[in-house]
């Protein structure tokens, strides 16, 4: 999946990732949030500008992640400059030391990952930071994983009932709402295709 994604031209790239972003635009979750968490891609991941551009016009709060050792926090970024610093994993981090958020401060998190499925399920890359950090037990924003569409794959994920699931997952292609952990355990309560 990842040797998919790296072979991406940028073209297609591009494409892809124009069609994600205006899907998830295009949410009631997304017009009622006053506060976004995004994420800086890497390696062809669905990009985010369009989302950031969107909510800073519309008077969003925007937040990135920011890797302190084990943990995760967010912190408030207004400017694409101000993601210029070079975090873990070559990730591009907001610079200076702003106020640390924690997960229940935002009304809709963007997550990245390998691959999902369509419960909401996703690998991410083998450090859990994420997993960790939506663990927050006073997390309730909406889970959205934003992914191209050969990331979203066919039948079940390996995952156990601790894990986190999405409530939505969005692709150039589809929307799919999974209900995530905390309103429907037990499976997706709706799967449809749409652009």
């Amino acid at each position: 999946m990842l040797a998919l994604r790296r072979a991406l031209r940028r073209d297609d790239w591009l494409n892809a990732s124009g069609l994600a972003q205006r899907n998830l635009i295009s949410l009631e979750e997304y017009s009622q949030a006053k506060c976004i968490a995004l994420y800086s891609p890497i390696h062809n991941e669905v990009d985010t500008s369009l989302i950031f551009q969107a909510a800073r016009a519309a008077g969003k709060r925007t937040l990135y992640p920011v890797v302190c050792g084990r943990e995760m926090v967010l912190r408030q970024i207004d400017h694409p400059d101000q993601l210029s610093q070079e975090g873990a994993f070559g990730i591009l981090e907001p610079c200076g030391n702003g106020r640390a958020h924690q997960a229940h401060e935002a009304d809709l998190i963007v997550v990245p990952g390998v691959a999902f499925d369509a419960t909401g399920h996703r690998i991410g890359y083998g450090k859990g930071f994420y997993d960790r950090f939506l663990r927050h037990p006073d997390q309730r924003g909406t889970l959205v994983g934003l992914c191209h569409d050969f990331q979203l794959i066919d039948g079940n994920l390996p995952a156990d009932q601790h894990d986190i699931r999405m409530d939505i997952v969005i692709t150039g292609q589809r929307i799919i709402r999974c209900g995530g952990n905390r309103r429907h355990p037990t499976g997706p309560d709706s799967h449809r295709g749409g652009s």
